[in-house]
């Protein structure tokens, strides 16, 4: 029997990344989303369902977004689903379903994310916006599944 195991999100941060590196030296990202979803009512009225979905990343992907995302930032994920299990001290069971991160792409600008670069860009104190810009913007690294270290225990 066939199965099929991969799911693109495309969301803004909920809080900034948290990163670390594990005992064999490998970079791990973890991050919360949240993505919308906006449903039109019999009466014609709109409601937004928000969903609240935690990510980790790994290698050199949690390299890039633990340096250039904060919360608030849009990113769009691609990645599988993966179900976590633990037990409470209190013996009770608990788990969630955490999206294990393959590829991402970051999305918008970072004027839109920078208010630092925002103010310079509003208050336009004879700068050239386009050099304002281009001293501002680091450059951003592509990612790939590629990247992720292999020797990930799960």
């Amino acid at each position: 029997m066939a199965s099929f195991n991969k799911v693109i999100l495309l969301g803004n941060l909920t809080r900034d990344p948290e990163v670390r590196v594990s005992t064999s030296g490998t970079t791990i990202c973890k991050f919360g989303i949240a993505v919308s979803r906006v449903s039109r009512m019999a009466d014609g009225s709109t409601r937004e369902e928000a969903l609240f979905v935690d990510i980790d990343s790994f290698g050199k992907q949690a390299e890039s977004i633990g340096k250039y995302m904060t919360k608030g930032r849009s990113i769009l994920v691609e990645g599988r689903l993966r179900l976590d299990q633990w037990e409470l001290q209190s013996g009770e069971k608990r788990n969630k379903i955490v999206v294990v991160l393959e590829n991402f792409q970051f999305v918008g600008s970072r004027v839109d994310s920078d208010p630092n670069m925002a103010a310079s860009v509003d208050d336009k104190d004879n700068v050239n916006f386009a050099e304002d810009l281009s001293a501002k913007k680091a450059p951003m690294p592509a990612a790939s599944v590629e990247d992720i270290d292999e020797d990930i225990p799960f």
